[in-house]
């Protein structure tokens, strides 16, 4: 699992990084979440494309995915590409839980939900996960990507997820943790947030000259992505039938 992949930068290290990540993991599936992929915010069909040619399987999203006026258009020609199940009502386009399937690797249940704290108005993602729960089959992994600002909402729904989701991660917030764990008494595995792919002498990504005259002054220009170079941060989970046996930190630059 892949943090924010944030603009140009962080498609060229997706295209020149990720790579030599898949023949260090040899993963069967590689989820990364893409809110921040063009131009920092939302998610183009031309940016999903390349995402999926370069190997990603499913694409996560957060708030941002509703900032470009083609994302109905994007959510519904793309099964791969998920959005916040409980930050749109049911019937708008997309979906943020869906079954993937691979020769070979069996079949995931990914879910894809947003916080409510310091972060737009939503459907509580407690009840939406249990709900969504129920849909499933029982003997298949469930990956979470919870797209939250507060660590103490991220880490209450991940306990509150222990022994039925197998993984449930955070997103958003592009500074990688290192409180990755496998819960007791029930196995998930967990980490509140995944990190960035994006610049690594950036401000989570933007420009950071823009960032800290924002600062200063209160006000900014328009946010830019900054150059390169990047860095990809995420989490590598190698799981024992549905719950992780082992899980790693993830930063190469």
């Amino acid at each position: 699992m892949l943090g924010d992949i944030y603009g140009k930068t962080g498609r060229e290290a997706i295209d020149t990084i990720l790579p030599k990540l898949k023949v260090k993991y040899s993963p069967d599936w590689i989820i990364a979440n893409g809110e921040n992929v063009t131009a920092g915010n939302g998610l183009s069909a031309k940016h999903a494309k390349g995402l999926k040619e370069a190997g990603i399987d499913v694409i996560t999203n957060g708030n941002h995915i509703f900032s470009r006026a083609d994302w109905p258009e994007v959510l519904s020609k793309n099964d791969y590409i998920l959005r916040p199940h409980n930050m749109a009502p049911e019937d708008d386009a997309g979906t943020g839980c869906r079954v993937f399937s691979k020769k070979g690797c069996g079949s995931i249940a990914v879910i894809n939900l947003a916080g409510r704290v310091f972060m737009e108005t939503c459907s509580c993602p407690f009840e939406v996960f249990d709900s969504v729960y129920k849909s499933l089959p029982a003997d298949i992994p469930v990956i979470v990507d919870f797209h939250g600002e507060a660590t103490s909402e991220k880490l209450a729904f991940f306990w509150y997820v222990n022994g039925r989701a197998s993984i449930a991660v955070g997103t958003h917030t592009h500074v990688q943790t290192s409180d990755n764990r496998i819960l007791p008494n029930g196995g998930t595995g967990v980490l509140t947030d995944l990190g960035m792919t994006g610049a690594i002498d950036g401000i989570i990504g933007v420009d950071r000259h823009t960032v800290v005259g924002r600062f200063l002054t209160g006000y900014s220009e328009k946010f830019l992505c900054a150059p390169g170079p990047g860095k990809i941060e995420g989490l590598f989970a190698e799981l024992d039938g549905k719950f992780p046996k082992k899980l790693e930190l993830i930063r190469e630059f």
